[in-house]
């Protein structure tokens, strides 16, 4: 390096070389030093919620369960009706129409192997989006027919396992009346998991406990439409909604009591009534509150938990069939929301028999 390139400077730090087009540096005391530390991410009430609680789908559209990626999911007729009409499934009715037209003999068995084959390819999709249960309903007709409605079960099962899967990931859904939880109670001792539906009062959950059924539903938003309808008062605070109360009643004497059958609360009418039942071991919401739990980053509470449940005190209770019909009779909410929920199931099953009938150019009698 040439002199001229250097300087020498004399400072008060002793004498020193520099390069002469070198800038002066400052230095910054440590203690005037602050690091910059990112703000923590917020987290959604939705992945709050997924916590404590295992967050279940509840619908017959595959690709919105996809795009949220539940742990389950849920279907109903109603629900599998509503989905069949839509432009992009209309591959999956053409593969049932088929199904059943090479199976039936006649033209009513042929619309029955339709309808069987079109609640299982939803089934079959929406395990393809979900790495636990899909729900799959029993037809609500059969709903006082124990025998039949264990053949209707092993009939949904063979198509599942035709198609490769496994009945292990398969909860085969009944309403909750007598004759079902009989029905239940075999289904359960060949190895078949259920899905008690349509569950509204204590007397059907201490049954279902009775006959091990793998799942309950008790449904929160079709109690509250009663209350409102009968006592017309329209506004219930969160904590005091009689849905969400009877959920929690239910969850309080199975963990009491170390019942085993998982509780999904299901039948949402507001994010409200999903707040306080966080900790639920279940909860089977529908898309449009599953966004609006994922937009929201107020904190969520738990309300829900086995440790507090225990310490409840409530006492146990045997149910034979004497008991739970006479219980039932004497539950206005329940025996009448029950009859309601299984005849609206079969309105939507009749709407799509009539719907496969006409695309398969049959007249039903």
């Amino acid at each position: 390096t040439s002199k001229a390139a250097l300087l020498a400077t004399r400072s008060p730090f002793g004498n020193r070389r520099r390069v002469a087009s070198a800038k002066p540096v400052m230095t910054v005391p440590k203690r005037l030093v602050t690091k910059c530390v990112a703000a923590p991410r917020k987290t959604s009430q939705l992945e709050q919620l997924s916590q404590w609680t295992v967050i279940v789908e509840d619908t017959g559209d595959f690709e919105k369960i996809r795009a949220h990626s539940p742990q389950d999911a849920t279907t109903n007729p109603s629900l599998v009706y509503q989905a069949s009409q839509l432009p992009q499934y209309q591959h999956l009715v053409e593969e049932a129409i088929a199904y059943g037209k090479a199976k039936g003999k006649t033209t009513e068995d042929r619309v029955r192997h339709a309808m069987d084959k079109i609640a299982c390819l939803f089934g079959r999709e929406i395990s393809k989006a979900v790495p636990g249960y899909v729900s799959t309903e029993v037809d609500a007709r059969l709903s006082f027919d124990t025998n039949a409605s264990i053949e209707k079960a092993h009939q949904l099962l063979a198509i599942y396992e035709e198609m490769g899967v496994p009945r292990d990931r398969v909860l085969i859904k009944l309403a909750s009346t007598w004759e079902m939880f009989e029905a239940c109670k075999q289904l359960e001792s060949e190895g078949v998991k259920t899905n008690m539906t349509l569950l509204f009062s204590m007397s059907q959950a201490v049954r279902a406990a009775e006959v091990k059924a793998t799942l309950i539903s008790p449904f929160v938003g079709r109690i509250l439409d009663w209350y409102k309808k009968s006592t017309g008062k329209q506004e219930y605070a969160p904590e005091e909604d009689p849905g969400v109360l009877s959920v929690r009643s239910i969850y309080d004497y199975y963990k009491c009591h170390g019942i085993d059958t998982i509780i999904m609360g299901a039948s949402f009418r507001n994010v409200g009534q999903i707040q306080m039942l966080a900790g639920c071991d279940r909860l089977t919401i529908s898309p449009a509150l599953i966004d609006e739990l994922a937009a929201s980053e107020e904190k969520l509470e738990r309300q829900l938990s086995p440790e507090a449940a225990r310490e409840c005190g409530v006492p146990f209770q045997a149910m034979d069939e004497k008991t739970f019909r006479w219980m039932l009779n004497s539950d206005p909410m329940a025996s009448e929301k029950l009859a309601e929920g299984i005849r609206g199931f079969t309105a939507d099953i009749e709407k799509l028999e009539a719907y496969f009938a006409a695309s398969m150019h049959v007249v039903l009698p």
